[in-house]
């Protein structure tokens, strides 16, 4: 064999000969070489052929008339080397006509098992010499179709675990909340007068700046009631109304008695000191009643939404979501009765139960609302496009008519878990009949028009009554957004753990969970008690 380069080297001449164990013979324009050339030459010949065989597959592949100067190697000198002329062909459209195509089940497995890998799926293409393009790709659209149906399992279980992880009560918080109580029942000091008496008359003083509280966590409550005082400029102007249920009054009086933030002002009730709230006809307790009936009749429960195999993973996610139990509870939807709960006061801020707050929030009041009911943070404008993408038909039905017709679904959304309520205004708008409104014909539709709880109501009812404020009052998505930074995340005003991550869960992000974690005394002798551990 000979191996005639060009002086340029652009161009390879392969010549027959009686072995390269015989005779070599290197030309470089007319000029012999060393014994070391003809060493090099033979390194690239085995280059060049290993080239050569790569360029083939491709041209395989490629199939187009017009190539690059590489892939043109392939083209052209590949199938003279293995003795064939060159047929153009279509690759592309022939597998996009193979993939499109429906086929049956065992031609789609292709008789044998169905690679797992692509390092599987091209050594099966190369020991395989009868193998054709369509057989490859029936094997390549089975691995693929393999791959999505294994992925999807994955994800939905993943969903599912952290459904139950989420809607459980941990041992740690369940025994936090029997060892208040019981102390609650023994210890006078935990029983104390919230606020003390000389204390009352401030609950209804509008010069003082006045939050709102609605939650059945103790451990939770604690935190936002640390994390607002501890970061007040003027902490004896707080005042803190916490609103809990029956079953939890007694551990959040007793934590609140043994653990008072003066010079702040906190009050503790629970919904059975409502006389109106217990007694009268509430259509969100009606509502909340059937809801929860509704949705195990019509959702079927969780492994129910899990079973269905059409819909796609983040659908799934959204129903089990729905499923949680703060949906039902009235903690939830209490927010909507603010101006009956508090008659006398002219603004709050209303505060969920998984925020921290990490800066002076006395400059709310100083926000002109324009006469506007609702100041809340916009969630359709910001660099997280994941967290701050959130529009109307992010949680409304539009597939509806009665959303369709009323609503604009490209119309930016709003968030919950830090608003300030001018109450004055509020009282003069029907803001809560059309929630209730809307609660009911939700119902009447099957729960068709939206499957979150409190917020698809809330934008309907606060609809034209919204004020927007600066995204720096309030960061959303520290309990589904992992990537949210630590740095990002200190820089704002209020940080908001929506979402199953929550901060006193094990499955709360670890980089996220000390911004939460900084307000806990763990060395509190209750904390320790229930073994209630620093991340």
């Amino acid at each position: 064999m000979q191996l005639l380069l060009s002086p340029s080297l652009r161009h390879v001449t392969v010549l027959p000969g009686k072995g390269l164990r015989e005779f070599i013979k290197v030309k470089v324009g007319a000029r012999r070489v060393s014994y070391r050339m003809i060493f090099y030459s033979l390194l690239l010949l085995a280059f060049l052929l290993r080239l050569v065989f790569v360029m083939t597959a491709m041209d395989t592949i490629d199939g187009e008339t017009k190539c690059s100067t590489i892939g043109c190697v392939g083209k052209r000198l590949g199938p003279r080397i293995w003795g064939r002329s060159p047929e153009p062909m279509n690759v592309p459209e022939e597998m996009y006509r193979v993939l499109e195509e429906k086929v049956g089940e065992e031609e789609t497995q292709v008789g044998s098992e169905v690679p797992l890998s692509l390092e599987e799926l091209v050594a099966e293409a190369k020991s395989n010499n009868k193998s054709d393009l369509r057989t490859f790709t029936l094997k390549l659209k089975a691995m693929v179709t393999l791959l999505e149906q294994k992925t999807r399992a994955a994800k939905i279980q993943e969903y599912l675990y952290r459904h139950v992880a989420s809607s459980s009560i941990p041992k740690q918080l369940h025994c936090f909340a029997l060892t208040l109580a019981n102390e609650h029942s023994n210890n006078a000091a935990a029983r104390l007068q919230l606020p003390a008496p000389e204390h009352v008359p401030y609950l209804a003083d509008n010069s003082l700046f006045h939050f709102v509280l609605a939650s059945d966590n103790v451990l939770a409550a604690s935190v936002v009631a640390s994390s607002l005082v501890r970061n007040s400029l003027r902490p004896e102007k707080v005042v803190l109304h916490i609103i809990t249920d029956r079953k939890t009054y007694s551990s959040m009086q007793a934590w609140f008695s043994l653990h008072p933030l003066t010079p702040a002002i906190i009050e503790v009730k629970g919904l059975h000191h409502f006389d109106w709230l217990t007694k009268g006809k509430v259509t969100v307790l009606e509502a909340m009643k059937k809801d929860q009936k509704l949705r195990s009749q019509f959702r079927g429960g969780s492994w129910a939404i899990v079973a269905n195999n059409i819909e796609k993973p983040y659908v799934i996610a959204s129903k089990l979501q729905a499923l949680s139990p703060k949906y039902n509870s009235v903690m939830n939807h209490i927010r909507i009765h603010l101006p009956e709960l508090f008659p006398s006061l002219n603004k709050v801020v209303f505060l969920d139960d998984d925020i921290v707050v990490q800066t002076d929030l006395s400059p709310l009041w100083d926000i002109h609302m324009k006469g506007k009911v609702n100041g809340a943070v916009e969630t359709c404008r910001g660099d997280d496009k994941f967290v701050m993408s959130k529009r109307l038909k992010s949680y409304l039905n539009f597939s509806h008519p009665l959303i369709s017709e009323n609503f604009d679904p490209s119309e930016c959304a709003w968030a919950y878990g830090m608003n300030i309520f001018d109450l004055e205004a509020w009282r003069k708008t029907n803001i809560s009949r059309t929630y209730h409104y809307w609660l009911r014909k939700n119902l009447k539709s099957d729960l068709s028009l939206w499957q979150l709880g409190t917020l698809p109501p809330g934008l309907i009812a606060f609809h034209g009554h919204v004020h927007i404020i600066d995204p720096f009052w309030h960061m959303l998505g520290l309990g589904y957004q992992e990537n949210t930074s630590i740095a990002d995340a200190e820089k704002a005003g209020v940080i908001h753990f929506n979402g199953r991550a929550k901060p006193w869960l094990e499955i709360a992000f670890p980089q996220l969970r000390p911004l939460w974690a900084k307000y806990v005394d763990f060395s509190d002798k209750f904390i320790k008690t229930c073994h209630i551990k620093a991340p």
